[in-house]
């Protein structure tokens, strides 16, 4: 119930008998993990053993039933927190996701977010403390038979060892498949409602030690290569044009926040919280009505965006796969074309594992808030948020003049961080901006502040006129509006091409389905790149609008959504669960699947299985480059 109260936003037309329905069919999976997380607890009670009076036993299990179940309870209501973030459960893929963060740095977040939260906090202690007080040990154990004391509580041992066996593994029968969290999709409606019928413990325990890379057997390997290849032939009479490329990815700017995308909102009196970037897309950039993320983290984000490398299942870079030789725009360019390269994120080197991904990938340099405080230019440490990293507006500026020294032609990346929790800003600025339904909404309108005077400034260089710029989101934010709080709304992020001194780089574009793994082949078709590469991703500037996609990993399903033509399509790994017509059915209310054309399910569902067993087959087989 805290779980629905916090995230109500994302469950707006959710009624009374049908939440009833969603923690009825939680049982199930709660069932399990209190039996995994209590199983020693279980066998201490059940073990036959003559505990006698102030033996101490009941003081140990009262210590840990009370540990036990309280962390269980905490780490459900941080994910009521968390979950509005990455639309799951957390897994253990979490802890490897901020395993590059300081112990105080992960101290201060979680201190504010505490104080954030008090009310979740003060629900723990109180749940916690009920543990305790609720918990109830006999003053004695009268044993009147020995014999048949021990006969008893063996055979009670033996009823309710594999009961609670059966209870871990969802059934009872030997033909049960243990339940994962992909069962959760059988009771729902909705990918999001997952989160309700699922809890965090159970999510953890479901996929410790497992491997995120399996590769299907959907059809044999020659099929794939005949539906889908991500190998990229140009032709023979491309001609390259060494253009500069520089890649904004900006932190958290889901399409929610633009005035641009949503004029109808509010009865058309939306004005958004971007007025630069609208600005930029009304008058010089082009820009695409469907567009999405590969990913709900910044970490999947990147490979999708810098290296057309789709998040799938568990983040590329948070598996042993990273340790595959890939390729990205930084490595196309750098080894083949003579650019030099550089990648700048102002929170501190290593954060987030983004430097050690830059490195593998082919960017030459990297900039991050060691480099900007070692520049007698800047504040350096006085400019520092407090938590992440250096505020937007002052590393922007840095970024356009690290620039400024390098030679030409330059591949450079950002990565924006002001638009992260807890959503700080340059005290001379506190109030300037508009505030919005949510938090970040302010810091969004600072940080697009910071994008015009990067902007302003980059104009008067010498490299500005040669450059193409892209612009785009690592993931989205919180939703609270309907449209964006399904599971396709959850990854409508901005994809902007702005080209200074191209003019026919201009428009809306309300027909391609564009993804982040479509940046790089794009950018590389543009500039008239003459070699072989690898791209999970299309061109979105020429091929037809009927043949563009854009494919997902949802998460909350334990599935992929695939969008194609006016279809988006739910597959969880085996069967298609369903089908919308998204352009038309904005919050995905109606499921079509069983009356949609057959010819056009049957071959999405194709090119979608081509793309997942491609995709696997080639992380497990270390094939994410073109050979020489």
């Amino acid at each position: 119930m805290a779980f629905v109260l916090v995230n109500h936003a994302t469950y707006t037309d959710l009624t009374p008998s049908h939440a009833f329905h969603l923690f009825k069919s939680g049982i199930i999976f709660d069932t399990s993990a209190i039996l995994y997380t209590n199983a020693l607890l279980i066998i201490l009670f059940l073990f036959p053993l003559h505990y006698k009076e102030k033996h101490g036993f009941y003081t140990v299990t009262r210590w840990l039933y009370t540990i036990i179940n309280t962390f269980c309870v905490c780490i459900n209501l941080i994910d009521c927190v968390y979950f509005q973030f990455t639309g799951k459960r957390t897994t253990l893929s979490v802890l490897q996701e901020f395993s590059n963060e300081g112990a105080g740095n992960m101290t201060k977040i979680f201190a504010e977010q505490f104080l954030a939260y008090w009310y979740l906090v003060l629900l723990a202690i109180i749940i916690g403390i009920a543990f305790w007080k609720l918990f109830r040990s006999p003053s004695n154990i009268p044993v009147f038979h020995k014999p048949a004391y021990y006969i008893l509580n063996g055979i009670l041992l033996a009823i309710i060892v594999p009961l609670s066996i059966a209870g871990m593994r969802g059934g009872f029968t030997t033909a049960t498949r243990p339940i994962t969290v992909s069962n959760a999709n059988q009771y729902v409606n909705k990918a999001s409602e997952t989160g309700i019928v699922l809890n965090t413990p159970f999510a953890i325990i479901r996929t410790f030690n497992k491997t995120p890379f399996v590769t299907p057997n959907y059809m044999p390997q020659e099929e794939v290569e005949s539906i889908f290849s991500p190998i990229h032939v140009p032709s023979d009479s491309t001609e390259f044009r060494p253009m500069n490329v520089v890649v904004l990815i900006l932190e958290s700017f889901g399409k929610q926040h633009f005035g641009y995308y949503n004029k109808t909102l509010n009865g058309g009196t939306y004005k958004g919280f971007t007025p630069f970037l609208d600005s930029l897309i009304t008058h010089c950039a082009l820009t695409y009505q469907y567009s999405y993320a590969n990913g709900r983290k910044s970490i999947e984000g990147m490979p999708s965006v810098l290296s057309s490398l789709p998040n799938y299942v568990e983040p590329l870079f948070l598996t042993p796969a990273s340790l595959n030789r890939m390729s990205g725009l930084a490595r196309e360019l750098s080894e083949h074309k003579g650019y030099t390269s550089a990648f700048f994120h102002g929170a501190q080197n290593g954060s987030m594992g983004f430097e050690a991904f830059a490195h593998a990938t082919g960017f030459q340099r990297y900039y991050g808030r060691t480099e900007y405080n070692q520049d007698p230019h800047y504040n350096g440490d006085k400019d520092f948020d407090g938590t992440w990293a250096i505020y937007d507006e002052e590393f922007l500026q840095f970024f356009c003049d690290r620039m400024n020294e390098m030679k030409q032609p330059f591949m450079t990346a950002v990565f924006t961080a002001s638009s992260h929790t807890p959503y700080a800003m340059p005290k001379r600025y506190v109030g300037k901006f508009p505030k919005g339904v949510e938090p970040i909404q302010e810091c969004i309108a600072y940080s697009d502040n910071a994008l015009r005077l990067f902007f302003s400034k980059a104009s008067k260089q010498k490299w500005f006129q040669n450059t193409i710029f892209v612009i785009t989101a690592d993931h989205t934010s919180r939703h609270y509006d309907p449209f964006f709080s399904t599971t396709l709304g959850h990854a409508c992020v901005p994809i902007i091409l702005y080209a200074p001194a191209d003019t026919t780089l201009h428009g809306y574009d309300t027909e391609r389905v564009v993804q982040q793994a479509d940046i790089m082949p794009t950018v590389l078709n543009y500039l008239g790149y003459d070699r072989p590469y690898l791209a999970f991703g299309q061109d979105m500037l020429n091929t037809p609008p009927d043949q563009t996609i854009a494919m997902q990993w949802v998460p909350e399903a334990d599935g992929y959504e695939f969008v194609k033509g006016n279809y988006a399509i739910d597959f969880d790994g085996e069967h298609i669960t369903h089908a919308f017509r998204y352009r038309t059915d904005s919050t995905l209310h109606h499921n079509v699947l069983h009356t949609m054309p057959k010819d056009t399910l049957h071959q999405m569902e194709r090119q979608m299985k081509a793309i997942i067993q491609s995709y696997m087959y080639r992380m497990n087989n270390n094939q994410l480059t073109v050979e020489e």
